[in-house]
């Protein structure tokens, strides 16, 4: 694999640095902070440059350059981070089933799990993947959680005034207010990055 040991320029990379006048990527670097206004919103980023050194015991470390300190301006922040798998303390709670690799166990095209009533979609179902795949995944496991909840409503024990009722109660619920069942509690889950 030599992507990360070779300078490599793509055409996006080509068409960042004729708009703005440089090569738009940056290495080395840690964010310090979200900078914000007084209203919450992201402004920017404090960063520092920082290198490689090793420590006592030989371990390399991150060392910040004093002085390199900066603000880069942003509208918005998206997070890439590296990925281990999902937390395992929501299988464990729920029971579900986990593979070799500590991802939610669920077919793909079903997204259901071992547990009913529980689907699983993107990194947590594939491993770490592309956010397309997490998004197509997310699309195609809401189509099955409607499918689900919808012949869960209408296998009511054929009373379709519960049905109603449960349909009138949710649309005179308060704007901002969920509408919850104790028989919907703890079962319906998705799981897809955002």
């Amino acid at each position: 694999m030599q992507w990360p040991r070779i300078f490599r320029v793509d055409y996006g990379h080509q068409e960042a640095e004729t708009k703005f006048g440089k090569d738009p990527r940056t290495y080395e670097v840690l964010t310090k902070r979200f900078v914000g206004d007084e209203n919450g919103n992201v402004k920017g980023l404090e960063v520092v440059h920082v290198r490689w050194e090793k420590d006592e015991t030989g371990k390399f470390q991150f060392k910040e350059i004093e002085g390199s300190e900066e603000i880069i301006e942003a509208d918005l922040v998206l997070l890439a981070m590296g990925f281990l798998g999902p937390e395992s303390t929501i299988a464990e709670k729920l029971g579900v089933e986990q593979d070799n690799r500590s991802n939610f166990k669920a077919d793909y095209g079903r997204f259901s799990t071992n547990v009913d009533g529980v689907f699983a979609a993107g990194d947590c179902r594939r491993g770490q993947s592309l956010v397309v795949w997490a998004i197509s995944e997310g699309r195609q496991a809401a189509s099955k959680v409607d499918s689900y909840l919808t012949k869960e409503d209408q296998n009511i024990d054929g009373n379709q005034d519960e049905f109603v009722q449960r349909q009138h109660e949710t649309q005179q619920q308060a704007p901002g207010q969920q509408q919850t069942h104790s028989d919907d509690l703890g079962r319906l889950f998705v799981f897809s990055r955002s």
